[in-house]
C-alpha cells in the first residue's frame, strides 16, 4: 500500500495545492518530498509528506485552511482501478490534525469538507482527545449530514479501537457516549455507514460485552429488519468467544439438545506441513427444530509448554427433529510468519454455540 504514496501522489498533491491558491516552488517541493520518501513505510510517508507541506505552506493555519478548503475542486477524480491512488489525500487530511489542533472551529469543518477524498477518521481522533466535548458535539451533527462520507466519519472516527489508529482510551473505559452517537446511525440508508456502526459496536464488545448485548436487544425490539445485519456483524467477536447471551439474540437455540460423535481425527500423529482431517457427527435429540453454531478450537502449544485455543468458524446448522449431519473439515499445520509451532499434544475441541462439547487429541511433530 505504501506505493499509493509515491511519485504520482506527490505530483497530485503539488498540482492540487497550487491550483487551490498555494504559492511555492513545485521543484523544491518535489525534491523535498522525493528525497527520502522511498526509505519510509506507509504511515511514515504520511508524516514525511505532512512535514514537507508544512515547509511550503503558510505558517498560519487559518491561511492554509483557506487553501485546503478549495482543494476538492482541483483534486483529480481519476483513481480508476488503482484504489491506492486515494492515499494521496491522506497527508493533506492529517495535516489538519497536526497543525490545526489549536483551531478546532476552523479545523473540524475542514475535516468534514476533506473526508470524501480519503476519510478523516484518523485525523479527527486528535481533536477527540484534545477537544473532546466540542468534537463530540460536532460529530453528533455529522450524524445528520446529507453526505454519506461525513456520516460514516461520525461513526468510524469515534471507534475506540480503530485499526491503525491511536486508541480512544476514555471511550474504551466508558463507551456510553459512543453508543449514544450510534443511535443516530443505526438505521442509516448507507451500507457503508451501517457497516461502520457494526464495527464500532464490535470494538466495544471486546471490553463491554454486556453493554453491546443490551444495545442489540434494544435495537432488535423495534423489529427493524435492516438492524439484524448490524447486530450479526456487531456480535461476531462475542460469537467467536462463545458468550452465552449472544446466541439467542441471533436466533440460535438457547439450550440445544444434541448428541455429538467425535471429533474423529484422520491421524493421531501429524507432522508440520501436513493436513489434519476433522469430522464430527451431529444428531438432534429434540422433537423441535433447532438452530446451532458448530465451531472448533485448536489448542496450540506455546513456547512455555502451555496451550492456547484459537477458534475457527465451521457451520451454522438448521436441524430438523432427530436430524443427523456429518461435518468434515481440513486443518493444515504449516509454518507461518504469524504463528510458531511447537511439538507435543494438541487438542481439537468442538464448540456448540460457543461452548465446549467434545474433544480429541493428536501429537504434532516438527520433523
Amino acid at each position: 500500500m505504501k506505493d499509493g504514496l509515491g511519485e504520482a501522489a506527490v505530483e497530485r498533491i503539488i498540482g492540487a495545492l497550487l491550483s487551490s491558491g498555494a504559492h511555492f516552488s513545485p521543484k523544491q517541493f518535489r525534491n523535498d518530498a522525493l528525497s527520502t520518501l522511498h526509505q519510509h513505510e506507509l504511515k511514515d510517508r504520511v508524516r514525511h509528506l505532512i512535514a514537507v507541506m508544512a515547509r511550503h505552506l503558510p505558517p498560519s493555519f487559518p491561511e492554509t485552511a483557506t487553501i485546503l478548503s478549495r482543494i476538492r475542486d482541483h483534486w483529480p477524480d481519476d483513481e480508476g482501478s488503482d484504489k491506492r491512488q486515494v492515499f494521496a489525500a491522506w497527508p493533506i487530511i492529517d495535516y489538519v490534525a497536526e497543525y490545526g489542533l489549536n483551531h478546532p472551529d476552523i479545523a473540524l469543518p475542514l475535516l468534514r469538507y476533506l473526508t470524501p477524498m480519503f476519510s478523516a477518521e484518523f485525523a479527527v481522533r486528535a481533536f477527540l482527545m484534545i477537544h473532546p466535548e466540542a468534537t463530540y458535539n460536532q460529530m453528533l451533527l455529522w450524524c445528520l449530514d446529507p453526505d454519506t462520507h461525513v456520516r460514516r466519519l461520525a461513526s468510524e472516527g469515534i471507534r475506540p479501537r480503530l485499526p491503525w489508529a491511536q486508541q480512544l482510551t476514555s471511550y474504551i473505559t466508558d463507551p456510553t457516549p459512543v453508543i449514544a452517537l450510534l443511535e443516530n446511525l443505526k438505521d442509516d440508508p448507507s451500507d457503508d455507514v451501517r457497516r461502520s456502526v457494526a464495527n464500532n459496536l464490535n470494538d466495544i464488545s471486546k471490553d463491554h460485552p454486556e453493554q453491546v448485548i443490551d444495545t442489540c436487544k434494544r435495537w432488535q425490539a423495534d423489529q427493524v429488519s435492516a438492524r439484524q445485519w448490524i447486530i450479526r456483524h456487531a456480535t461476531r467477536t462475542l460469537v467467536k468467544a462463545g458468550h452465552p447471551k449472544v446466541f439467542p439474540l441471533l436466533g440460535f437455540t438457547r439450550r440445544p439438545q444434541l448428541d455429538l460423535a467425535g471429533p474423529e481425527l484422520s491421524t493421531q500423529h501429524l507432522r508440520l506441513g501436513e493436513t489434519l482431517g476433522i469430522s464430527v457427527k451431529v444428531t438432534s435429540t429434540s422433537s423441535e427444530n433447532q438452530r446451532v453454531v458448530i465451531d472448533y478450537a485448536v489448542h496450540y502449544i506455546k513456547s512455555n509448554g502451555q496451550s492456547a485455543p484459537k477458534v475457527f468458524k465451521w457451520k451454522n446448522l438448521h436441524l430438523k427433529p432427530r436430524q443427523c449431519v456429518t461435518l468434515v473439515k481440513s486443518q493444515t499445520f504449516k509454518k507461518l510468519t504469524t504463528r510458531k509451532h511447537y511439538p507435543g499434544d494438541h487438542q481439537i475441541k468442538i464448540l456448540v454455540n460457543g461452548q465446549p462439547a467434545s474433544h480429541a487429541t493428536f501429537e504434532l511433530h516438527l520433523a
